[in-house]
């Protein structure tokens, strides 16, 4: 554990965070820390964890996989995590004097994919509350802007959404009713100030998990690999939910009460001022 290095981006791309709830690093990550998530993520197709699902229908031309919390047993996973520049800028960019890695998450679409990650938010899918927060995904396969993730600027601000299933639109999270519904972007995209960007393998983004994003398909004969780091701040605290979280903690709530901070072997401290 180290103080973080707050040099790591300039105020421009702090006041963009703040402002939108999301901003792009350009190559953050050297050549060889691609690699290394590259690695990491083959090994952790080859040996998926209990957490592995299929995201994509079955009669999907391509396929998306997702897989959790794989830091402990996958080497480049947490060499990453601890010693890449990420919690650095999550640092910055919560202006919180602590980072603990919260959950790390692979996500990849193989050419041809049509399936869509429809637009949500992370945080209500989760079993934390507070505002310090912040997720970095980064890809390791050139990613063009009709593949990438797409944000709501501002929807960090606006309060929490109704959580739905991603495949069938189901409220298995918070009943029907008790939380806004998400506003229709989709048909209305031009009433909306939607940012996105073209990336390459070392750039990386960083965003809210309260801000308000989704992705298309991946067209074309590229595989769309990505990783993602999700960070916790000091106002961080541990919301039990009675129904399964994604991903799911089992048994934390046996060893950490609502309200407590996320002071466990599960969230380790990564940067301390």
């Amino acid at each position: 554990m180290t103080s973080p290095d707050l040099t790591v981006v300039d105020q421009s791309t702090i006041d963009a965070y703040q402002r939108d709830g999301a901003v792009v690093v350009r190559g953050l990550f050297t050549p060889d820390e691609v690699a290394t998530v590259e690695r990491g993520i083959e090994r952790n197709l080859a040996d998926p964890s209990p957490l592995f699902i299929v995201a994509s229908n079955a009669d999907d031309p391509g396929s998306f996989v997702e897989d959790f919390c794989n830091w402990q047993r996958i080497d480049e996973f947490r060499t990453i995590a601890t010693t890449s520049k990420a919690a650095d800028v999550a640092a910055a960019l919560m202006g919180s004097q602590s980072v603990r890695l919260y959950h790390d998450h692979v996500l990849v679409k193989e050419p041809g994919t049509r399936q869509p990650t429809p637009w949500h938010q992370d945080q209500p899918y989760y079993n934390i509350d507070g505002f310090q927060n912040c997720s970095m995904w980064m890809p390791v396969d050139p990613v063009a802007e009709e593949s990438t993730l797409e944000f709501l600027a501002g929807s960090h601000k606006q309060g929490w959404r109704l959580p739905r299933t991603f495949m069938d639109a189901q409220a298995k999270w918070f009943p029907e009713g008790s939380l806004q519904e998400l506003p229709d972007i989709e048909n209305n995209r031009t009433d909306y100030e939607i940012k996105r960007w073209a990336l390459e393998p070392g750039d990386v983004v960083f965003f809210h998990m309260v801000t308000l994003h989704h992705a298309y398909g991946v067209s074309g004969s590229n595989r769309r690999r990505a990783f993602s780091l999700r960070f916790i701040g000091d106002d961080i605290v541990h919301a039990p939910r009675p129904w399964r979280t994604s991903p799911p903690f089992a048994g934390l709530v046996d060893e950490l009460p609502a309200g407590a901070t996320m002071d466990h072997a599960l969230f380790p401290v990564l940067r301390q001022s």
